[in-house]
């Protein structure tokens, strides 16, 4: 996936930086593989004001001085268009408070599991956001075949690293040292009502947990509060979902009562942990085939994450409060 006829392709890469909130990493571990009359990487709109790198990467697109990896995922197009715009959302909507970064790798891969609400997966965006701005690394999203099957959405979803929720991507991402992050509840925790609040939703088969053990890369439970009240959701206008073909149609207190502005999330508080690694390299060599160690695993980051849950909420001072 790319513009531009001299666009560069590279391979899957680790990212490495031990600051802790550096401007933007650009190091790639391996050799760029190019299309035939692709010139040399260009410098990377990093550093400077932001009307300069605006500039640079405008030049970028018009020549095709780019890269992309084998996924689409452009960090160029992602730190100059995407991660702007989250910033003003994550620094001064939400105002997010970030928990135990020091269990986040500077370097290397890691599966990251989190909860999932909000009605709108925004509490994945802020995520991958505090990621960044804590390691300075990307967060490979895994996300839902709706995602991908949207107009531009998909599209969008590609260039700023997200990919198709299933194994052999994610391993793949893994043993190039990325860190990964995925939802287990899916629709049924980003679309629960309101009622059912920060009450996890079954994680499924344990998938993400087979992957993490093919690759022996830890587990990082993540927990996020706050999200869940953005929009409150009363009820679910299900014969109107299926002709969207939506999972769910939510009806909240402000939508579709107040149209396009009901759907101006509220501005709460939010809290992002990330909790202690759960190591998978110790294990036996067929312990992604054992079903019984995998439902053990699974139920043991899901039970984390709810404890995170439960610690952080009693912890809080209120919906809004700083």
């Amino acid at each position: 996936m790319t513009t531009g006829s001299s666009a560069q392709v590279i391979p899957l890469h680790r990212t490495r930086d031990d600051e802790p909130r550096p401007a933007s990493p650009r190091e790639h571990d391996a050799p760029v593989v190019a299309f035939p009359g692709a010139t040399a990487a260009p410098e990377q709109p990093g550093q400077g004001d932001p009307l300069t790198r605006f500039l640079t990467f405008l030049c970028h697109r018009f020549t095709g001085d780019y890269t992309v990896d084998e996924f689409g995922f452009d960090p160029e197009l992602t730190d100059t268009l995407v991660l702007p715009p989250v910033r003003v959302l994550y620094e001064k909507w939400f105002r997010v408070s970030t928990h135990g970064v020091r269990n986040l790798p500077a370097e290397g891969g890691a599966l990251l599991v989190a909860n999932h609400s909000g009605v709108l997966p925004i509490d994945s965006v802020m995520t991958a956001f505090a990621v960044h701005e804590q390691r300075g690394r990307h967060l490979r999203m895994l996300g839902a075949d709706l995602v991908f099957k949207t107009p531009l959405l998909g599209t969008l979803a590609r260039r700023s690293g997200q990919t198709l929720a299933c194994g052999p991507d994610a391993e793949r991402l893994l043993r190039a040292g990325e860190l990964v992050g995925v939802w287990p509840e899916g629709f049924k925790g980003v679309g629960k009502p309101f009622s059912e609040r920060y009450k996890l939703q079954r994680f499924g088969r344990g998938g993400f947990v087979s992957a993490a053990l093919r690759t022996g890369v830890p587990i990082i439970p993540v927990s996020i509060v706050g999200a869940e009240e953005i929009y409150p959701k009363l009820a679910d206008l299900k014969p109107l979902a299926r002709l969207l073909g939506l999972p769910y149609f939510p009806v909240t207190p402000f939508f579709p009562l107040l149209g396009p502005l009901g759907a101006i999330p509220l501005p709460t508080k939010w809290h992002i942990e990330f909790g202690e690694p759960i190591a998978t390299d110790g294990l036996a060599a067929e312990a992604d085939e054992d079903p019984l160690l995998i439902f053990n695993l699974n139920d043991q980051v899901r039970e984390a994450i709810q404890q995170m849950l439960y610690r952080r909420l009693s912890q809080r001072r209120g919906i809004f409060r700083d």
